[in-house]
């Protein structure tokens, strides 16, 4: 960085093209000997606060923001509203080639960034795409129990909102975090019980039993994978976990189309943005 780069006057018998130490000082709104101390390593027990500031100052992006931290011996906290929102297409690319294995990306608020034809052939059907809130939380604490795709709720919903307030204690604070805890509290009182609780889980590997309307039920394993590049994100991959699965995963990849076109305007609207846009709650 440059003194230009900030507004500040290059000055003149400069040694170096960068910003000198009291100038990275007066931007962060520390003292010249403060900041040098930091920059020796000395331990000056450097506050969240004034690393944010320094970041700021040298425009460190989110790796080298938490390097700084690191340095620091400070933990760690994500930016704020820092949630990754999109899949790229590399991302995507990987879990298509992945069908018929099913196939989604999540952040650690459960919203969807991406699927793959396979899952879509399991869950985007006609009562999950008319919430229109691509969300596995909010769709399955909204649906009624008939039409829920997840069977045993009594077991596996614990265990997701869990795992979420394992997550939303790098968030707390956070205005869209609060905002969604609070929306789904109001909109499904089972939601709100379960996260009064307090449970805490990291996420990991289970048997899930689904139901599909045309195929009945199935049971499948999932798996979660860290993607580099993406914090807090993860591929879930949904594999068969006997024969008999397997078989009803591929009778709905074989009649893909003529089981679940659109039926209206409303849905087809919803699979469109849920293939390109995906926003958030």
């Amino acid at each position: 960085m440059t003194p230009a780069d900030v507004g500040m006057p290059p000055g003149l018998r400069r040694r170096t093209p960068g910003l000198r130490r009291e100038e990275v000082a007066q931007l962060s709104g520390v003292g010249v000997t403060w900041y040098t101390w930091l920059e020796q390593g000395r331990p000056i027990n450097a506050s969240s606060q004034v690393l944010d500031a320094v970041a700021r100052t040298l425009r460190l992006d989110p790796p080298e923001r938490e390097h700084l931290y690191r340095l620091a011996e400070v933990p760690f906290e994500p930016a704020p509203e820092g949630l990754t929102r999109r899949a790229g297409p590399e991302v995507q690319g990987i879990i298509d080639a992945l069908d018929p294995l099913l196939a989604v990306v999540y952040n650690s608020r459960y919203d969807i960034l991406a699927t793959n034809p396979a899952y879509r052939d399991l869950f985007a059907v006609p009562q999950t795409l008319r919430i229109g809130v691509p969300n596995v939380l909010w769709t399955l604490f909204t649906l009624p129990e008939e039409t829920c795709p997840v069977v045993h709720r009594d077991r596996e919903l614990p265990v997701m909102v869990a795992t979420l307030r394992s997550a939303y204690g790098r968030h707390v604070g956070e205005p869209a975090w609060e905002d969604y805890i609070r929306g789904l509290s109001a909109a499904s009182p089972h939601f709100a019980s379960l996260w009064a609780s307090g449970e805490v889980t990291p996420p990991g590997p289970r048997v899930k039993t689904f139901r599909h309307q045309v195929v009945g039920e199935m049971r499948m394993t999932s798996q979660s994978l860290s993607i580099d590049g993406m914090p807090e994100c993860r591929i879930v991959v949904y594999t068969p976990e006997d024969e008999e699965a397997r078989a009803k995963v591929a009778l709905l990849r074989e009649q893909r189309q003529r089981l679940w076109p659109p039926t209206d305007g409303e849905a087809a609207e919803i699979i469109r943005r849920w293939n390109t846009e995906n926003p958030a709650p």
